[in-house]
């Protein structure tokens, strides 16, 4: 079973029913809407197509809404500019009229104070223009996001269209909540706030892509639910011999502290028109598979690619053989900073010591299935039952979790029976597998939390 989660970005090459129904059998684990390119109406119709399907195939299927965040971004072209080396480009902002053969609006007014392009030289700058020339060739689409690499963009943490885009993510009961270019603790809370008043339930995911978030790590990942290492803007932010080490580090310091963690990004770029991926690609994959990220994102190799249902299997393939093989080990120094999260910790210890054993977690809101999740039991998957459908998505984020939506009974015999059945069913245990068993019981007027191991008859 595999335990690192995919992520599918959906689009153009896999919108339609049939493909969507591929993603979900062949093991797509979350669907991401992009909304820096989606339309509110082809949100509400996807959503609940979505949800039909998963139903039908009897997998948690959570759906990452993303919203586009304070981008800079070149306005809308009417055909795309092809530069060659030498060409004068201009950018403009407030809609200033250019005498340039090449030139393209911008949408941040603070862009002529500050230079950093990578493939253009400024030459000079105006009031409301900078005049560059070109140094690659290139071909300028519209809307094209435009980095300026250690320079504090004075844009809001969430834009109008972003508080229009979580408003719709409330209303389709989205599971999770990205939010792009975060800069600083305030601009997560200021995203809870507005799920909160939107009565939404989504966990937010922080997507690191820039210096800044870097250096204020520990903080967005104290502050958020989940952490995407968004590496395409990363990587132009900092220097590329950088970025693996930066990964590396978040993904660790994530597990620490008890966060998910994507790795996002150019995972099998080249499959965007290759059937297959090249070596250093399956070589990538395996890294963040070996250091134990949650999750891998695909991009635009599941939006526009020729071949998003192969990008799949190779993701399936590549992280069930690299998980037999151990991982990074960077559970170890995992803080438990509660009595729920020692009793959970217990209760992995005892399963790491036992072979064919199952983790078997009864939850109400997920926090136990979470604790055990970031502590990544080394041979034992967690089988989370719950009666909550949104928690029942939400787990299918988390590394080594399998969610099963049960209805709880008073008696809680009586609902590990029905897990223990249920497990049998699905040929998911046998007959002397040994099950660990997280629970609460009543004792009296009180809640206790439980560990109990049981065998399979």
């Amino acid at each position: 079973m595999r335990r690192t989660k995919i992520i599918c970005t959906l689009g153009p090459a896999t919108e339609k029913t049939d493909v969507l129904r591929q993603l979900i059998q062949r093991g797509a684990d979350v669907l991401r809407l992009n909304m820096s390119h989606a339309t509110h109406e082809w949100a509400r119709e996807i959503v609940p197509r979505i949800r039909r399907l998963a139903q039908t195939a009897g997998r948690p299927v959570a759906i990452l809404l993303d919203t586009q965040g304070p981008a800079i971004r070149t306005g809308d072209l009417k055909t795309n500019l092809h530069l060659k080396p030498g060409d004068i480009l201009e950018f403009t902002v407030r809609g200033a009229k250019s005498k340039e053969q090449f030139s393209v609006d911008v949408n941040y007014a603070g862009f002529v104070k500050d230079n950093g392009l990578l493939t253009v030289v400024v030459l000079d700058k105006g009031k409301d223009r900078v005049r560059t020339k070109v140094l690659t060739p290139a071909m300028l689409g519209s809307r094209r996001h435009i980095n300026l690499p250690r320079v504090h963009v004075n844009l809001p943490p969430l834009t109008k269209k972003d508080i229009a885009d979580v408003a719709l993510g409330a209303e389709l009961d989205v599971d999770f909540v990205a939010l792009s270019f975060v800069r600083e603790k305030s601009d997560i809370e200021q995203l809870r706030q507005l799920l909160s008043r939107k009565k939404s339930k989504a966990q937010i995911v922080a997507k690191i892509e820039d210096q800044l978030a870097v250096r204020s790590i520990d903080k967005m990942i104290e502050s958020t639910d989940v952490i995407m290492i968004a590496r395409g803007d990363l990587g132009i932010e900092c220097p590329m011999e950088e970025l693996p080490i930066i990964q590396r580090r978040i993904v660790k310091k994530c597990i620490r502290l008890g966060k998910p963690a994507i790795v996002a990004t150019q995972l099998l770029e080249s499959m965007i028109t290759n059937r297959l991926p090249t070596r250093a690609e399956v070589t990538d994959v395996a890294n963040a598979v070996f250091e134990q990220a949650d999750a891998l994102m695909l991009s635009a190799e599941t939006t526009l690619g020729r071949y998003p249902i192969e990008c799949v299997e190779v993701l399936n393939r590549v992280a069930i053989r690299i998980e037999r093989s151990g991982g990074a080990g960077y559970a170890k120094d995992a803080l438990l900073e509660n009595i729920r999260q020692k009793t959970v910790a217990s209760a992995v210890a005892l399963a790491n010591s036992l072979e064919d054993s199952k983790l078997i977690v009864f939850t109400l809101h997920g926090r136990m299935a979470r604790y055990a999740s970031n502590l990544r039991p080394e041979r034992a998957p967690i089988f989370a039952f719950t009666p909550s459908e949104q928690v029942y998505r939400q787990l299918a984020l988390y590394w080594g979790t399998f969610p099963v939506r049960i209805d709880f009974t008073g008696d809680p015999d009586e609902t590990i029976a029905s897990a223990e059945k249920f497990l049998r069913a699905k040929k998911l245990a046998a007959p002397g597998s040994r099950m660990v068993i997280i629970s609460d019981v009543r004792m009296g007027g009180a809640m206790i939390d439980s560990i109990q191991l049981r065998v399979v008859k």
